[in-house]
């Protein structure tokens, strides 16, 4: 099992803070933004990853991540997408890295409170297709939203103006090696981009498509300054938990 973490785009709902840097090198609380996706991997057992990178500030990521080794990771790769072609454009550029793999996708400004192990397990055992992972949330409109029967799902829409449930699509996602094959078949969206809701359908149309109900909090910490902020309060808390529990022992 190898991982993609998606870490592109201009970031303009976090301007002018990233005015001068890519907004996964924002801090986190303690640390930078990009370092919990990468935590996130490792905690579910990857150590193979790639990053999807762009813009300015790529160099960026290398001079702060190096090889990968201080978070345990064997091999740690980057790639660069050259335009704001969309999230499955991205996954795409990673084809020749995942190989004949199955592999995890996880987009840099999302931080979860939990392991996806179980989730990730849960997608080894599966005969092949793709997992998502849901999250019920207060404002379905502002993402993709997956409408379920008892726990399977039976569509996906983006940013739908009446939701048909309150349960968002998060930004991890597990795909078999076919999704190359999905991706280069998409057509763009009406602004020009190659959806991830795209590819989820094409999954979903095929019978091919499973989800987990994540635990825990999830946030997205590029949706607006409102939303980084709210990440940044939600981090800060979940460290200091964890040091008061290791102070205790």
């Amino acid at each position: 099992m190898k991982g993609v973490i998606l870490a592109g785009g201009l970031g303009t709902r976090l301007r002018p803070l990233t005015n001068i840097t890519n907004k996964h090198l924002l801090p986190l609380y303690d640390k930078p933004m990009i370092f919990y996706p990468i935590q996130t991997l490792v905690s579910a057992g990857i150590s193979e990853v790639m990053i999807v990178t762009g813009g300015n500030s790529a160099g960026d990521f290398l001079r702060l991540l190096g090889d990968g080794s201080q978070f345990g990771l064997r091999i740690l790769n980057y790639a660069y997408q050259v335009r704001e072609g969309g999230i499955a454009e991205a996954i795409g550029l990673t084809r020749a890295f995942v190989g004949g793999d199955r592999f995890v996708v996880i987009l840099g400004d999302n931080v979860l409170e939990g392991s996806i192990r179980k989730h990730v397990e849960a997608f080894e055992r599966q005969s092949g297709g793709a997992r998502i992972l849901l999250k019920e949330v207060p404002n379905p409109r502002d993402y993709g939203v997956a409408e379920l029967d008892g726990s399977r799902v039976v569509s996906i829409q983006e940013k739908p103006a009446v939701p048909r449930s309150n349960y968002a699509v998060i930004g991890v996602y597990m795909y078999d090696e076919f999704a190359f094959d999905f991706i280069s078949r998409l057509e763009p969206s009406d602004r020009g981009e190659l959806e991830v809701t795209d590819l989820n359908n094409a999954y979903l149309e095929r019978g091919l498509l499973q989800a987990d109900i994540l635990e825990g909090w999830w946030s997205d910490a590029g949706s607006s300054i409102d939303g980084y902020l709210e990440a940044n309060m939600k981090v800060a808390g979940m460290v200091r938990r964890a040091s008061s529990e290791r102070r205790v022992e």
